[in-house]
């Protein structure tokens, strides 16, 4: 089985530059997949929280989710697992 581990991507440049929506926490709003859901590339997989707004984090390739890394509330940073995926 190919896997691949998706990770927390990279935050708008903007958040460094303005700062305002990355004001506060960031973290894990709501998990929209669980182990054993088929994802098509871009469905989302999880809503981010960010102080001012929430933004849906979306898979970069499809696959079958096989393990979810992180629950609702955890706090991510750049480059922290989400979830792996069996690619077909």
């Amino acid at each position: 089985m190919n896997t691949r581990i998706v990770r927390m991507p990279k935050y708008p440049e903007c958040w460094q530059s303005c700062g305002s929506c990355a004001s506060g926490d960031v973290f894990i709003l709501e998990m929209l997949v669980a182990p054993g859901d088929r994802l098509e590339r871009d469905d989302n997989i999880l809503t981010l929280e960010t102080g001012k707004v929430a933004l849906d984090i979306p898979t970069p390739c499809a696959g079958r989710v096989v393990e979810v890394h992180v629950i609702a509330g955890d706090r991510v940073d750049e480059g922290a697992p989400l979830v792996t995926l069996a690619i077909d």
